[in-house]
């Protein structure tokens, strides 16, 4: 394939392997930025098409004193975890007002198929700050496993009913819940580009960076304070890192040809870049602050797409040395490189698990763009999705959910499978073309 020659902004996947041919021909203008702080309208829908096989079933009480707050925290907490797959909803039809002290006779859930029960209250404080309590019965064990209070900001609540859900999951499920995570991705509208940060579940959605000119490969810092991305604001692709909690940012990566594809290492003081500078496309590491540039791949044709592993030891990158587009692995400090896939003839854009046993990737089959798993201990492969025109995957924190962009009536949309294919969701937008997604690390608090 002359890949040179393809057109610009290519509503497929062959769009993420053109990244440095297209960003070499733009012609850019200046673009206007913002801080997170500036809201942007459109939130994502979710529609829900998969489930796993066992269902935890649960039921949400309303919250007490949660009426005329701004947001419905038993609304917030049943999506959240129906969204999951591994929980359904039971609405009783009790009329007994519960809350986090109330005394629960656990059989008598049990005796109406509830497996897990959630009660909690809303309080106003005098300072204008809420005492938001919560408490997780466990109908099986017959006990709570857990009662907690939190004092916050009323337009943290949305936030607060993300984290009793994830409490709950990971009671429940024992595993980390990331409902409280965030996502960023771009937004597309005619003559204007948005870098948008929303949470996990599509909502609150701000912007972070507008232009007019195309963004694209967002990739969060590890402690989800920062992210980088290539802009194309000054006449050619620059790397740019933006602190998120002040709208300000740097240039990382402005040197002569195209700058492109940011990844950070696993703990923040590396990204992987990829230059055209010397000739060809390679590979570089700098450390986080611009400094210490260092050359990791030297051969002709495409090298891009890195992924550091998260023991900081490797990196997963997309290179055609074979011939064609195949996904190899090489030491983060260069050298010779492994090519991992092998199934198909055209394998790009690869992840890794946080526990560095999956590889996430897109793969063409019978001319389909599709997301696909890949055991790297035992060698087997899964396809993911079958919509055709996948891209751009992203693993959840915990390692459970695959975030990619797809195309749904036209346009570009965000949805998620579960890395064993069963749980399936989208988050989709009636406005604009939505893409280049990736799924924020866990909070820390």
């Amino acid at each position: 394939m002359n890949y040179a020659n393809q057109a610009m902004y290519l509503p497929t996947t062959t769009t993420l392997w053109l990244r440095l041919q297209r960003a070499a021909r733009a012609l850019l203008a200046v673009a206007a930025f913002a801080a997170v702080s500036t809201s942007a309208q459109a939130q994502l829908r979710i529609d829900i098409t998969g489930v796993g096989t066992n269902q935890i079933a649960f039921s949400a009480a309303p919250f007490q004193g949660n009426q005329g707050l701004p947001e419905d925290v038993k609304k917030v907490i049943e999506d959240d975890l129906v969204r999951s797959g591994f929980f359904r909803a039971i609405n009783t039809t009790s009329n007994v007002e519960l809350n986090e002290s109330t005394l629960i006779d656990p059989s008598a859930w049990k005796s109406i198929g509830v497996d897990a029960l959630i009660v909690g209250s809303v309080k106003k404080l005098p300072d204008g700050r809420l005492d938001l309590r919560f408490n997780l019965h466990d109908t099986a064990q017959q006990k709570s496993l857990g009662k907690f209070s939190y004092v916050i900001a009323p337009s943290a609540l949305r936030l607060h009913a993300h984290k009793i859900a994830d409490f709950v999951y990971e009671k429940m499920l024992g595993e980390k819940g990331v409902f409280s995570t965030r996502l960023a991705y771009v937004e597309k509208a005619p003559g204007r580009y948005r870098l948008i940060i929303a949470d996990a579940d599509g909502a609150n959605p701000q912007v972070a960076l507008a232009s007019k000119e195309p963004i694209i490969s967002p990739a969060w810092s590890p402690d989800g304070t920062q992210l980088a991305y290539v802009s194309f604001e000054t006449r050619k692709p620059v790397v740019f890192v933006h602190t998120l909690a002040t709208g300000r940012r740097k240039a990382l990566a402005n040197f002569k040809g195209s700058n492109s594809a940011p990844a950070w290492s696993s703990n923040g003081q590396q990204l992987a870049v990829v230059l055209t500078r010397d000739g060809g496309s390679q590979i570089f590491s700098m450390n986080a602050d611009g400094s210490g540039l260092n050359r990791l791949t030297n051969t002709g044709g495409i090298n891009t797409e890195p992924a550091y592993s998260h023991d900081g030891r490797s990196i997963y990158f997309t290179s055609d040395r074979g011939g064609g587009p195949q996904i190899y692995r090489m030491s983060t400090n260069g050298g010779d490189a492994a090519r991992v896939t092998f199934e198909g003839g055209y394998n790009i854009s690869p992840r890794i698990s946080p526990d560095d046993k999956t590889l996430t990737y897109v793969t063409r089959r019978d001319g389909q763009f599709r997301i696909a798993a890949l055991d790297l201990a035992g060698g087997t492969e899964m396809l993911l999705t079958n919509t055709g025109r996948d891209e751009s995957p992203s693993f959840a924190p915990n390692g459970r959910y695959i975030l990619y962009a797809t195309k749904s009536g036209g346009k570009g949309t965000l949805a998620v499978v579960s890395k064993d294919g069963r749980i399936k969701y989208t988050l989709s937008s009636s406005g604009a073309d939505i893409s280049e997604p990736t799924w924020g690390p866990f909070i820390n608090d």
